[in-house]
């Protein structure tokens, strides 16, 4: 009764004056440890226990995965295999506390290895190890595992299904996940939640679809749902679904609080991503108890949309309001460094993140700062600071930076250096190889720009093609270069020719680097 309410001092004394201590009156004990994660005395206590049953192992493994020590939990319970041996017993509780921490650890070895050992001794499988079983090979990336254990059971819930439909979704088989979705029994918030997440995930058009079907049937959704549909409008990005979406948010006060700091974020984030940086300020100011993402999104909305100088500003800000910064902090200001040609600066934050707060600069940082010395045409500095990252030299982004200023600046040597430690690194992007046959081109080395284009050909590498798009009234409009299949495109090659003479009279001067973009079959 005392462990339950927290009481420890009062429970270890009830625990002393009971005369004759039975394995229950330890299991107690061990029991009241376990739920405050006070492991250092729950060793203690279980090493004193005369004779700890399998509820005293289970109550261990259980505890230290529950509190984010699962490799704790399964070296735990490795230890008592061996020091019992064939004496070593396990209950369906043993096996749901093991499952868990292998879900958790995602290794599918250990999992497989219990999984047939408690099919061995002969263990119950209730609806509770099993949907503790769906839900780990789930996390193992083994669905079809988990569809087998589902249509063996006598008996199912909605965690059962649920559980089922978030392993395909965790392994991207999106069209298995709705075919179960529209087969499932019960489909409340977390079910409809869980779909739409799986669409954000892997692309957002779907998503909001999937949202629209779940208002329709009646569905309310809840603080995780507009967290999985605003992260959609913001992926895709358009600004007016988002704004909806808002709108709606905003109808529901009475179920669902405007002021929730983790909804508040995603919108702001939205917002930030589809270039409305006025309405992600407004969110901002309005929002009181900002925390560390608030602020992180605002800092990275800003620097993303080309606003160097409120980066900055607004990072002190989150200073003086004694929210500590952390390393995506960090990518912010730099950006915002990088994207404003602020050299010196840019060094000042990357040296005070460590010796000021602690935090040790990733190699994302350090891309960064390379970017700004390309900028600056600096390009044997940003070489040797590749070569003196803390974390290594072999990083794509630090690389990537180089090869493009490279191009940028015409220098040929940095540029093969930084293209064959591409190749390596990743020998199928084509985008690379591209770049430096450009380069070539540039400096007149066309049979170097052929025999580049000739091995991307024997390799069968092509470059994915890219693309503009602009979003109006919730349509978005692709464009492809060269494309003429847009229903409008005379209308809008007539507004173009249109633009010309006021974008030179603004002082706007046309700049084709020809040579740069080779066709294919230049070479032919």
């Amino acid at each position: 009764m005392y462990s339950r309410c927290s009481s420890l001092e009062y429970a270890q004394r009830a625990f002393n004056e009971v005369s004759n201590k039975n394995c229950q009156s330890w299991n107690a004990k061990l029991s009241a440890y376990c739920q405050r994660g006070l492991f250092g005395e729950v060793f203690k206590v279980f090493d004193e226990m005369p004779e700890p049953n399998v509820e005293s192992s289970n109550s261990i493994v259980s505890s230290l995965t529950r509190c984010g020590f699962p490799g704790k939990a399964m070296g735990f319970f490795k230890r008592m295999g061996k020091r019992y041996g064939d004496d070593f017993l396990i209950d369906e509780f043993t096996v749901v506390g093991v499952v868990n921490a292998c879900a958790c650890l995602g290794v599918l070895k250990l999992l497989r290895e219990l999984h047939g050992l408690a099919i061995v001794v002969g263990v119950r499988f209730n609806l509770v190890v099993c949907n503790a079983l769906i839900d780990a090979y789930g996390k193992c990336g083994k669905p079809e595992y988990s569809y087998s254990i589902l249509c063996r059971m006598h008996e199912t819930d909605v965690f059962s299904w649920t559980s089922m439909l978030v392993a395909y979704i965790r392994a991207s088989r999106l069209a298995d996940a709705c075919t179960l979705f529209d087969s499932m029994p019960v489909r409340n918030v977390v079910v409809w939640t869980a779909l739409i997440t799986g669409f954000t995930q892997n692309g957002g058009d779907k998503a909001l679809c999937v949202f629209k079907e779940m208002l329709e049937e009646g569905i309310v959704p809840n603080a995780s749902t507009y967290v999985s549909v605003l992260g959609a409008c913001a992926d895709i990005p358009l600004i007016e679904k988002g704004k909806q979406v808002h709108g709606h948010i905003f109808r529901y006060t009475r179920l669902i609080d405007l002021h929730n700091v983790l909804v508040a974020d995603v919108l702001i984030d939205m917002y930030c991503k589809c270039g409305d940086m006025i309405s992600s300020m407004t969110l901002f100011e309005r929002l009181d108890g900002k925390d560390r993402v608030t602020w992180n999104s605002i800092i990275i909305g800003f620097a993303q949309n080309g606003h160097g100088e409120m980066t900055l500003c607004m990072f002190d800000k989150m200073i003086e309001a004694g929210t500590k910064p952390n390393h995506v902090t960090f990518l912010g200001v730099l950006s915002a460094c990088s994207h404003c040609g602020l050299l010196s600066e840019g060094f000042r934050y990357l040296h005070s993140m460590e010796r000021e707060y602690n935090i040790v600069p990733q190699l994302d940082h350090y891309g960064i700062l390379i970017d700004l010395l390309g900028r600056k045409n600096r390009l044997r500095e940003a070489a040797e600071l590749i070569k003196g990252a803390p974390w290594g030299t072999n990083h794509i982004g630090m690389w990537g930076a180089l090869l493009g200023a490279c191009r940028v600046h015409g220098n040929l040597e940095l540029a093969k250096r930084a293209a064959e430690t591409l190749f390596e690194l990743e020998p199928d992007n084509a985008a690379r190889y591209i770049m430096l046959s450009n380069i070539y081109a540039a400096a007149g080395r066309w049979d170097d720009a052929r025999r580049l284009r000739r091995y991307m050909d024997n390799r069968g590498l092509t470059k994915e093609t890219a693309y503009s798009w602009i979003e109006i009234k919730n349509i978005k409009h692709k464009f492809v270069a060269k494309d003429k299949s847009h229903s409008l495109s005379e209308e809008i090659k007539e507004l173009l020719l249109k633009l010309i003479d006021p974008m030179k009279v603004a002082g706007y001067v046309l700049h084709i680097e020809s040579s740069y973009f080779i066709e294919d079959g230049a070479f032919s």
